[in-house]
């Protein structure tokens, strides 16, 4: 099979990728340590030029998988070649480098690509100095492939003219004796050998001629050398040609026959073997498909190389099930005629032995005398042998003794048939000679009996075989055909899953994917969400604008907090999210981000903590004409309350526009996930205070200060309570005072709102029947908690200043309670350190608090346009749910909060436990197998899918949860 590239292909290849000149480049990646992606634009006009050192280079029209994080060499070239015009792409002289030149003068940089020996790609800047090569080696003595090094470019050869008589009889002058046309030919000559098998054939001449002075036979010289010379002169046109034209594409096919079962025909499979520029003459009458250009040929061989490798490989699977199967026939039929034989030789040794009575009767004598007179074996057999010698005809039919057995072997003929052969048979000596003929035939009844049982079975035996084959071979298909129609989803590299309300949702599976993701993948419109833990995995919901669906943001919390190393710790924690514009990647002043860590700048919203239970499931691809059904079975249940919500909100941001306490810069990192003990020794730095937001609301901010800061702290905790008179709701406002604004109370407080307080005398009784006849009025209106609340009101409605005094500080205390240990440490001066209570909470994300800056954020850089867009539609066409009447193309299996997958046909759930992923998601795919509701295809479609693929998104280890698991394991 053809992999790499010739000169031919080369010439050719240049010059039908001229258009591709003055386009500029938008982006560089790499697929494998080998193969580079350069992704060129011009106005409206897009393509991708796709260079693999060694091999080959060509545009693509298909997706290829590209590295997660870029390799070094990938970021050289971007650093050098971004938004660089391609100036020019030509080949260095006549060999099989190309060059390919960006940008002009002195801000010209060259990318050559060697496609001879190992390969190499080397980045040189204008004057051919290397900036970076991707395989550093020497050739020779003196030409260094190193940075700093300049390329050599003197070293190309800069003809492929064709040799003239003289010159072509010194090349034929150094051959040796058995050498054919094509090996003197290739080595001398730039033109490939596909291209000097053509000409020689187009000209009456073989490659495989030998050079000899016979005139009868090979190629002889004096009488040849004319035919050669214009075979070689017509490839050299064919160069030429090539420079100045934009040539054809063929892939030379070959046939595999497949095999099947009998009485099916014949079937076949065509794999591609070459490409070429042009229809040579040794491959016209091969199987060949033409392409328009041969970029596009090029494109078609290598981009089908992946389901060829599949269709092999199922052929391989059904030339294995057939032959077991022969396999299986063949023994049959070989049990069959061995018990015929054993059945023939029984019964002509039965008749022989009743014939042959008196004779086998007496070496039966003679051999027992011997034994009675306790002669050893060994003397019986010399016995025997001196009466042969003898020529006593008794010892002569005796042929072997085999007394371990009790058995002698006689050579026994028919006495009334001389034509007969005599055979050897076994007599058993404490048997007479019509008790050794009986045995015969019993053995010979048995033998029937076996071959009898035998053809009954075989029918079995076979139907069995066949069927099974039949399965193998269906299944091989359908595997074949689903691995043919697996289409890799973008986000599939990550963590993934879709939300109950279909909205993608991913995460990062390390500090990398954690990095990509938020500077590739999110929009400012998108959703950040994170896990109060260091070390966590970023979440990313794609909800496209506006606030999500609360049952969208309760999974994606879940889903952070279980992909961090709360899940092996079994620890309950909380999360958080943002909007995508708040996060950043712009570091504050004199400090540094690394990889996975970013910036958050603004109000963080909390979510409440959820427990830790995962769900393991499969999706399936629908057929496009399908997809209508499934289209509302994860539509949004609170699409109006989500409406209003982001209405408030939108409202709210723009009443506390104002506020200098909204704004706040936290550094969420994702360096590394600890152990739960170090979680444990940092939660005791962080310190929660509350911040007063007006009436509109409040909001939590996280900051670290030692232990030695908080002593000194003056801050104390304020609280109001509002009641109101009509619902009887009760509310808490609080804030953060010092002790010196405190002791300010007419300019600092706000006057507590309890209800008003009755008087003494007449007036305090009316007000007092009043507020009865209110209460009898609204009683049978309110609710249980609304009658509650007032009960409580009315029990301490006579209460004075100093009663008043008193509640607020029992209130501001437990308040403090409730959202913080230290908080009531930063009230009352050298408090002990908190409970250990704390200790069993895990460690939130380290964050800094720092001062708001005056300058305007830095703005990030605009993501690309393709990456992280979400079709609806594309959600649309997988499934969790299929309907027997769906047509399903493959399946993808999916791992998500339990709570998400509900209604899904196949779910198990997962919670932190001990069994290894592997074996868990095995044991979760044999659950699906055996459920009676699944439909073969689905079967079909589960046993498909890699199992490296199936346990990839488990969160750690797990323990199993399914009716009837026990059953399963078994």
């Amino acid at each position: 099979m053809k992999t790499r590239f010739n000169t031919y292909d080369i010439v050719c290849m240049v010059t039908e990728l001229q258009r591709l000149v003055g386009m500029r480049v938008n982006q560089v990646y790499d697929i494998d340590n080998k193969t580079y992606v350069i992704r060129l634009q011009r106005s409206e006009e897009k393509a991708v030029l796709l260079l693999e050192s060694g091999n080959r280079f060509h545009t693509t029209q298909f997706e290829w998988p590209k590295n997660v994080a870029p390799s070094g060499f990938t970021m050289k070239l971007r650093k050098h070649l971004k938004n660089k015009r391609l100036e020019h792409i030509s080949q260095i002289g006549i060999d099989r480098v190309v060059d390919m030149q960006f940008g002009s003068g002195e801000a010209a940089y060259h990318v050559v690509l060697e496609l001879y020996d190992r390969g190499n790609i080397v980045l040189t800047d204008c004057n051919w100095m290397i900036l970076n090569v991707l395989r550093p080696h020497v050739e020779g003595d003196k030409i260094r492939f190193a940075v700093k090094e300049k390329y050599p470019l003197d070293r190309a050869k800069t003809s492929y003219k064709a040799p003239n008589e003289e010159e072509l009889r010194e090349i034929l002058s150094k051959s040796r004796p058995g050498d054919n046309l094509k090996k003197i030919l290739n080595p001398n000559l730039e033109y490939g050998a596909a291209l000097i098998d053509h000409v020689l054939l187009e000209n009456n001449l073989s490659g495989n001629m030998k050079i000899t002075q016979d005139p009868n036979k090979g190629f002889q010289v004096d009488r040849d050398i004319c035919k050669l010379l214009e075979a070689l002169k017509q490839a050299e046109i064919l160069m030429d040609n090539a420079h100045k034209e934009v040539s054809k594409g063929y892939i030379i096919q070959k046939r595999e026959d497949r095999p099947i079962p009998e009485g099916g025909g014949a079937d076949y499979l065509l794999t591609n073997q070459e490409f070429h520029p042009l229809l040579f003459a040794q491959y016209k009458s091969q199987h060949h498909t033409e392409y328009e250009t041969y970029d596009r040929a090029v494109d078609e061989f290598y981009s089908a190389l992946e389901g060829q490798k599949i269709d092999l490989k199922t052929i391989q699977v059904e030339r294995e099930a057939l032959k077991k199967l022969q396999n299986v026939k063949k023994d049959h039929e070989k049990r069959i005629t061995e018990l015929e034989k054993v059945q023939t030789e029984d019964k002509l040794a039965a008749e022989i032995i009743a014939r042959n009575e008196s004779l086998i009767e007496q070496a039966r004598l003679i051999i027992q005398a011997a034994i009675a007179n306790q002669m050893s074996w060994e003397d019986i057999n010399k016995l025997v042998k001196a009466a042969q010698e003898n020529e006593d005809p008794v010892a002569i039919a005796i042929k072997e003794l085999k007394l371990n057995k009790n058995h002698i072997t006689l050579l026994l003929g028919d006495p009334y048939d001389e034509e007969l052969k005599p055979m050897l048979v076994d007599i058993d000596l404490s048997l007479t000679a019509y008790a050794n003929a009986r045995r015969y035939y019993d053995q010979k009844r048995n033998a029937a009996k076996k071959q009898q049982k035998t053809v009954e079975s075989s029918s079995k035996a076979l139907k069995s075989a066949e069927r099974k084959t039949k399965q193998t071979l269906k299944e091989a298909q359908t595997i074949s055909s689903i691995s043919k129609a697996r289409k890799t989803y973008w986000f599939e590299k990550f963590y993934w899953f879709i939300s109950s309300d279909n909205v993608l949702v991913i995460a990062g599976r390390d500090q990398q994917q954690n990095e990509l993701l938020v500077k590739r993948y999110m929009r400012g419109t998108d959703v950040y969400v994170h896990a109060e833990v260091t070390g966590a995995s970023s979440v990313v919901v794609k909800c496209g604008g506006g606030t999500p669906p609360p049952r969208t943001l309760s999974e994606a919390g879940q889903a952070a907090v279980a992909y961090s190393v709360a899940w092996e710790a079994k620890v309950l924690t909380r999360a958080w999210w943002v909007f995508g514009h708040q996060v950043s990647k712009s570091a504050p002043t004199g400090e540094y981000l690394t990889t996975g860590s970013f910036m958050i700048r603004g109000k963080k919203n909390y979510l409440l903590p959820e427990h830790l239970q995962f769900g393991f499931s499969f999706m399936f691809r629908l057929e496009d004409s399908c997809i209508e059904r499934h289209k509302d079975e994860r539509k949004c249940l609170a699409e109006d309350a989500v409406s209003e919500n982001t209405a408030a909100e939108n409202n709210a941001v723009e009443n506390n526009q104002e506020d200098p306490e909204e704004d706040e810069e936290i550094v969420v990192s994702d360096d590394s996930e600890p152990e739960l003990e170090t979680i444990q020794e940092n939660l005791k730095e962080v310190v929660i205070e509350e911040a007063d937001d007006g009436e509109e609301g409040e909001e939590n901010k996280i900051v670290e200060e030692s232990e030695g800061d908080s002593d000194s702290s003056d801050d104390v905790m304020d609280t109001h309570i509002k009641v109101d008179h009509g619902t009887g709701e009760v509310t808490f406002e609080s804030k953060t005072r010092t002790l010196s604004e405190m002791s300010d109370k007419s300019e600092q407080d706000k006057p507590l709102k309890f209800p008003a307080l009755p008087k003494k005398g007449k007036k305090q009784q009316k007000q007092k029947e009043e507020k009865k006849e209110k209460e009898d009025k609204t009683k049978d209106g309110l609710k249980r908690g609304q009658r509650w609340k007032l009960k409580k009101l009315k029990k301490y409605k006579d209460q004075d200043d100093e009663d008043k005094e008193f509640i607020k500080e029992f209130l501001k205390s437990d308040k403090g309670t409730n959202d913080s240990k230290k908080a009531q440490k930063l009230a009352v001066k050298g408090k002990e350190k908190k409970s250990n209570r704390s200790a069993k909470i895990p460690q939130p994300a380290p964050v800094i608090l720092e001062a708001e800056s005056e300058e305007e954020p830095e703005v990030e850089p605009e993501v690309e346009t393709a990456a992280g867009d979400v079709d609806a539609e594309m959600l649309h066409q997988l499934t969790g749910v299929p309907h027997p009447e769906d047509e399903l193309l493959f399946a993808v299996p999916v791992v998500a909060p339990y709570s998400t997958l509900l209604n899904y046909k196949y779910k198990v759930k997962l919670t932190p436990g001990t069994s290894k992923r592997g074996k868990a998601a095995k044991t979760a795919v044999q659950v699906f197998l055996r459920d009676k509701a699944a439909s073969n295809r689905e079967k079909d479609l589960l046993k498909a899918v890699r199992e490296e693929n199936v346990a990839r998104n488990f969160p750690g280890k797990v323990k199993l949860s399914a009716p009837q698991l026990h059953r399963h394991k078994k």
